[in-house]
């Protein structure tokens, strides 16, 4: 069985319902009593996955800019293919590149 199976989605009202009948299978004392160095080492990492600072944004990112640009016919029709919000996917695009070349600069810099 995978794990995709057995996932459930709750509201947070949903949530604080079903603790209010008892349902809930957590210990929320010893949870509220932990530390959090105590919740930190109690994440299990290699089924999470570490946390990536390096692609926090602090605030609100800046309002977008008007750009007139020309792309390949073929991408252009490939992105709108995908239905409404093309551009939006096209900036998450450029986006990723961006924070890519980031992070390999500062990995070459931490060699030097």
């Amino acid at each position: 069985m995978q794990k995709s199976e057995n996932i459930v989605s709750y509201t947070a009202d949903e949530i604080d319902e079903m603790r209010r009948r008892g349902e809930s299978q957590t210990d929320w004392a010893r949870v509220d009593a932990m530390t959090d160095e105590e919740v930190e080492a109690a994440i299990d990492h290699e089924d999470e996955g570490e946390f990536d600072w390096d692609r926090v944004m602090i605030g609100i990112p800046g309002p977008k800019r008007q750009l007139t640009v020309r792309f390949d016919g073929d991408l252009i029709e490939w992105f709108k293919a995908g239905g409404p919000g093309y551009q939006t996917r096209m900036n998450a695009v450029l986006r990723s590149y961006v924070e890519a070349q980031k992070r390999a600069e500062l990995i070459a810099a931490r060699r030097e």
